[in-house]
């Protein structure tokens, strides 16, 4: 079996240079080629658990997040796993499948697994519920949120700034003549909901117009929930000229539910969906669409947490809002 002394001996590094870049560490950028190639030549194995008794650090980061299925979380996922990798760390990655019991266990989970930190999506968990498991592990791990901030909960957080986005997409199609605009959000509890309601409200209040309570209708996520949704907002006896879906899946579920009554979108009405361009280009026309920037999300709570598990807590708590943008606007 090869031993560290025999990567060394490869590249002519020392011992010292190549555990610093085994562990995580900065090296040359020349040096990791060195080592990535001797590592794979020579078969080289780093014994994680002696690593981990050692220094208390097991070069692993959890991902808690709702749905694994989810294409808005995969790419997020993708982002942070590059991010991580490129620093010397590997990831545990996790779904709850919108369950909060299993939300909670799964969070026990990773901390028992010893993480060095934690990058998680919240669905139902409260502050209370974060404090008690925190504290019942008896770790104490940076963890930070993305996507979805829990209110009285104190850590780094990285968001999309909804109410905004929400208030673009809106005001777009108000300022096109319409005043009666459905909107299919998720359930109010959960932050990102919450704020999206916000900005849609927000519009009707500063164009001194109506905001209809039965145009906006709650679902679960889910592209069943957007489908059901979107046909209630159809069969009311004075249907909205617009609809904004502020859900990929629940998107899907509307476009399915628009295709089978043969209604078309945009010129039978005004459609604004979230999240996937590669969908708004594939169907012709293209949909109107707020893309949020899952790559600086991604990104963002990854170098966050780096820093954090380096020691670096300057500008703690943190709370990173990154802008969407409204495509295809016609």
């Amino acid at each position: 079996m090869s031993t560290i002394k025999d990567v060394a001996k490869y590249t002519g590094l020392s011992i010292s240079t190549i555990s610093k870049y085994l562990n995580g560490g900065n090296v040359l950028k020349e040096n990791r080629i060195l080592i990535d190639e001797a590592v794979e030549k020579l078969g080289y194995k780093v014994n994680h658990l002696a690593r981990s008794l050692k220094t208390n650090k097991t070069k692993t980061v959890g991902i808690l997040i709702p749905s694994l299925s989810s294409a808005f979380f995969s790419h997020i996922i993708a982002v942070i796993e590059e991010t991580l990798i490129q620093n010397g760390y590997d990831s545990v990655i996790c779904g709850f499948n919108f369950d909060p019991k299993l939300e909670i266990r799964k969070l026990r989970f990773l901390l028992d697994k010893n993480v060095d930190g934690i990058i998680l999506i919240p669905e139902r968990l409260s502050a209370d519920d974060l404090n008690s498991v925190l504290k019942v592990s008896g770790k104490q791990i940076p963890l930070i949120l993305l996507d979805r901030y829990v209110n009285d909960f104190e850590c780094d957080t990285v968001l999309a700034d909804n109410i905004n986005a929400s208030y673009s997409a809106v005001e777009s199609l108000i300022t096109k003549g319409h005043k009666r605009i459905g909107i299919i959000v998720g359930p109010p509890e959960i932050s990102t909901a919450y704020e999206r309601t916000i900005g849609y409200k927000r519009v009707y209040q500063d164009y001194s117009l109506p905001a209809e309570e039965q145009l906006i209708k709650v679902g679960d996520y889910s592209l069943e929930s957007g489908y059901q949704l979107f046909n209630e907002l159809l069969d009311t006896e004075d249907p909205p000229s617009a609809v904004f879906v502020t859900n990929y899946d629940m998107m899907l579920g509307a476009i399915t539910a628009a295709n089978e009554r043969g209604i078309k979108i945009p010129s039978d009405i005004s459609f604004i969906g979230y999240d996937n361009i590669e969908l708004s280009l594939i169907i012709n026309p293209p949909i109107n669409i707020v893309v949020q920037p899952m790559d600086l999300m991604g990104e963002s709570a990854a170098k966050i947490l780096l820093k954090r598990m380096k020691g670096d807590y300057s500008s703690y708590p943190l709370m990173l809002r990154h802008k969407s943008r409204l495509l295809f606007e016609k």
